[in-house]
């Protein structure tokens, strides 16, 4: 387990103890046939043919583990993955970023990578929402759609020739994000699922949980597709304006966030702030389950980053995974 530095007085540090011996007993019967640390020997069938990858070397005749991981294995090929690594991408990933430049027909966006992701404006749905050819305009325009310090979800579409990763975000459940928080939590606790864009209906809340580490918990807005005239009428509408500053009701009513959608993002947040801190992979069931948690023992919202709750956190999730030990 990772080493976890909270203010603890002695009888919390033996409950926190306890807890976290019993889920790393549980993880060790799991993985007890395929966890490796440097240096071990993993068993193969040289009459078959080794193909050895990633984390393996050879020694003395011997296949050996060169990093500390899961063995497996995909016919004749071996290697070992690491438990605890960077964010490596792969086509298709589900990814929240934050935008870094506007560059010529390009946005570049931080994504907790070793480079930056590129997001160019061929890859994203026009304003006007016209299926058409880019043009000069539409370059000169590209400010309105996206500027520096916006928070965007997106797609992993491929590789460049240089590395970096190539977006897009072609779908209306892609886009900007606002009127949230922006998380950063290890990638390795975020586990590739079919489902990452999340609705939390009984909460008024979105939850974007990003294969690069970074989450979203932000109010839910519906995905709005505008038709043409709408757009064209909302363009007319901001231009016959005097004062770009000043704005109407309506507006302000349209981005004002209500007070217990605001104290549920800041409960959602603090949740996954703590499921970090405990090391606990970040998924939408445990995330429920910790805000629930939070919720029926009346924790306030400033008292959940404290020692007692990331106590009470550890030690239920340790009664979740001895039960769900016990099912199978």
């Amino acid at each position: 387990m990772r080493s976890i530095q909270l203010s603890l007085n002695q009888t919390q540090k033996l409950r926190l103890q306890k807890a976290l011996e019993q889920l790393e007993s549980l993880s060790s019967k799991a993985n007890s046939n395929a966890s490796v640390t440097v240096a071990d020997t993993i068993p193969v069938n040289y009459e078959d043919g080794v193909l050895k990858g990633h984390g393996t070397a050879e020694l003395d005749g011997e296949v050996v583990a060169t990093v500390c991981g899961v063995v497996e294995r995909v016919n004749k090929l071996v290697y070992v993955r690491t438990l605890r690594a960077r964010y490596k991408p792969e086509t298709g990933d589900i990814i929240v970023g934050r935008v870094i430049e506007v560059a010529p027909k390009r946005w570049r966006l931080e994504i907790n990578f070793s480079q930056d992701a590129v997001l160019m404006l061929s890859s994203m749905n026009l304003p006007d929402g016209i299926q058409r050819r880019r043009t000069a305009l539409d370059e000169l325009n590209m400010r309105s759609i996206f500027e520096e310090n916006d928070v965007v979800c997106a797609e992993v579409r491929g590789f460049q020739h240089d590395g970096s990763l190539h977006l897009q975000a072609r779908s209306q459940k892609y886009g900007k994000l606002e009127r949230g928080q922006l998380l950063s939590v290890p990638p390795y606790l975020v586990k590739r699922r079919k489902q990452h864009l999340h609705h939390l209906e009984q909460y008024g809340i979105d939850l974007i949980i990003g294969c690069n580490g970074f989450i979203w918990v932000g109010e839910h807005v519906e995905p709005k597709d505008d038709t043409v005239e709408d757009r064209v009428t909302k363009f007319e509408k901001q231009q016959n304006s005097k004062s770009q500053s000043s704005m109407s009701l309506e507006e302000q009513e349209q981005t004002y966030t209500p007070p217990e959608i605001r104290q549920n993002i800041c409960r959602t947040a603090n949740v996954v702030r703590v499921l970090s801190t405990l090391g606990f992979n970040v998924t939408v069931d445990v995330i429920m389950e910790t805000v629930k948690l939070s919720s029926s023992m009346n924790v306030d919202i400033h008292e959940m980053l404290g020692a007692e709750f990331c106590v009470l956190v550890a030690e239920r999730e340790a009664e979740r995974r001895s039960l769900l030990s016990k099912k199978r």
